[in-house]
């Protein structure tokens, strides 16, 4: 089992290593013309920063990351900032980048990466950090997709949905984007903040009263969205992907030779999920990305990747397998508000695990997993295209 376990781990991996931020911008830069100003925001920030600072030195750049990722760059200021939730030094770190982009005299190169939308917060209007805060905090609770977030998040910030595109105008902005998002919508990577918006006020209220969460939501950002003006024309920007899940998932199946990939990327609530991939990963290796949904329920500690292979344990253990092995982890190696990537589970996981079901009612796969010394322990990634998946079946 220690060889399929490291086998998982490299194919994993590889996949990782297919979204090398460093390598994707540095191949995408042929064309772009020499930046005035570099802003980089989300997890890959800092490699993807780079990159282009190793093209244009010299040339004034800000990084945004989490905390996580954030060391020193010769040449660059560096900001590290909260991430799931939104902080104070993420606030800093929009004044600071809408200052840049305000008093840029020349082209701006825009850097986004997964993670630039909590870590980049910027209220609109007499909304507080502490409201968007309380926001960002009900999304995450609600099982709501990245794209319904996301677009909520448009609607109340300075920044996304295109507000990087305003404050830099008149000058000419080139975002170098890699995506965290199944399908690569660039309006929903980072909340699209070199992208025109997703949505609309009035379908930011739909979301937030269909989730049931309007009546918990500040009274500072009902009024916003309920009186926000319509915007105009957004100044045009070149977007260009550079990264992708699907990308990684095909150097999975490239690493794991004769693989299986899934058809359909892996989402929506993680039961669900679980169910999915168990229907589809027949004998071999078989592998999958995405990006599922967890309602939270209770008070303990996890995330979907956690979540999700500790379900898929279950699900195996009710179809009778014998013989497998399967490895769930976020690219960036975090899942939720954990140390860990995810986690690696087998026929025998579930033996040592003491009251999973009561654990899974509480959002507790961690302590679930670490019972089992089942956790995939990887350390920040510094890069950020979402979730990936390996099962072994031997034939």
């Amino acid at each position: 089992m220690g060889d399929m376990r490291q086998r998982a781990i490299d194919i994993f991996m590889a996949g990782v290593k297919a979204a090398d931020p460093f390598d994707a911008v540095n191949a995408s830069l042929d064309g772009v013309t020499p930046p005035a100003q570099i802003i980089a925001v989300g997890k890959a920030a800092r490699l993807m920063a780079k990159a282009a600072l190793t093209a244009f030195p010299g040339v004034p750049c800000i990084v945004v990351t989490n905390y996580e990722n954030a060391q020193m760059l010769n040449g660059a200021q560096i900001f590290a900032a909260g991430h799931p939730v939104p902080d104070e030094n993420g606030a800093e770190a929009a004044r600071a980048v809408m200052r840049a982009l305000n008093t840029a005299d020349g082209p701006v190169l825009a850097l986004i990466s997964g993670g630039g939308s909590a870590l980049l917060p910027a209220p609109a209007g007499s909304m507080t950090l502490a409201d968007k805060a309380a926001v960002n905090a009900l999304l995450l609770g609600a099982g709501l997709d990245i794209g319904a977030m996301n677009l909520v998040r448009q609607q109340l910030s300075e920044l996304k949905g295109g507000g990087f595109l305003r404050h830099a105008a008149p000058n000419k902005v080139t975002a170098l984007i890699l995506s965290d998002v199944i399908g690569d919508d660039l309006a929903a990577i980072a909340s699209g903040p070199t992208v025109g918006p997703i949505g609309t006020p009035q379908e930011a209220i739909e979301i937030l009263k269909r989730a049931d969460i309007w009546d918990k939501t500040p009274a500072a950002v009902q009024f916003y969205l309920q009186s926000k003006a319509p915007t105009g024309d957004l100044p045009r920007a070149t977007n260009v992907l550079v990264g992708s899940n699907a990308q990684s998932v095909a150097a999975m199946a490239y690493k794991a030779g004769n693989a299986r990939v899934l058809s359909q990327p892996v989402e929506g609530d993680v039961a669900d999920a679980a169910r999915y991939i168990c229907d589809h990963a027949g004998p071999g290796i078989t592998v999958w990305g995405g990006e599922t949904t967890v309602v939270l329920r209770g008070s303990g500690q996890g995330g979907r990747n956690q979540e999700l292979v500790l379900r898929i344990a279950l699900e195996a253990k009710q179809r009778g397998w014998r013989d497998y092995l399967c490895l769930q982890g976020g690219s960036d190696g975090r899942d939720g508000p954990t140390n860990a990537a995810g986690g690696i589970v087998d026929q025998d996981t579930l033996i040592q695990i003491s009251g999973v079901q009561e654990l899974l009612n509480n959002n507790d796969s961690y302590a679930a997993l670490e019972q089992a010394n089942a956790l995939l322990m990887t350390g920040p990634t510094g890069t950020n295209v979402a979730d990936l998946g390996v099962m072994i079946r031997p034939a």
